[in-house]
């Protein structure tokens, strides 16, 4: 009787998927323009996916891309939402932001000056070729 009992436990927790893991995501979000609601929509974006994926018991991976005008998202003191990227950093572990190396080497020349992006960004030799790599790795593609 002991068995049958520990193998219908057993097989409900299979069942109810107690024992299953999670399933990864994987989003890419593309920002291109030098609008604060389009930043913080692209912001929303992540929080509501990361939040309903944790709900789901599973896990998202997100990368955002900025290039162009877009690449302001990421420049201190310029940017809208440099605030809420470092709050949103901190607190996703598994999110991270890609700065346009072309975008910002044209603004550093225009400016004639140096300009850096923020410490959660990595500077990508291209935000375009970033996007495609990303989605070759099979990212959803998200433009808000």
């Amino acid at each position: 009787m002991k068995k049958l009992m520990t193998a219908a436990a057993l097989a409900a927790t299979i069942a109810t998927g107690a024992w299953a893991e999670g399933k990864t995501h994987y989003v890419a979000i593309h920002v291109d323009q030098n609008d604060p609601q389009v930043m913080n929509m692209a912001l929303n974006n992540v929080a509501n996916v990361a939040s309903y994926y944790e709900s789901q018991g599973d896990s998202v991976v997100v990368e955002v891309v900025a290039y162009g005008p877009g690449l302001n998202m990421l420049i201190p003191g310029k940017s809208p939402v440099e605030n809420r990227i470092s709050a949103m950093s901190l607190e996703l572990e598994n999110l991270t932001f890609a700065a346009c190396g072309n975008t910002l080497r044209a603004m550093s020349k225009n400016a004639g000056h140096e300009i850096s992006v923020m410490d959660e960004a990595n500077v990508v030799p291209s935000g375009v070729v970033r996007l495609i790599e990303l989605q070759e790795d099979n990212y959803a593609y998200i433009r808000p």
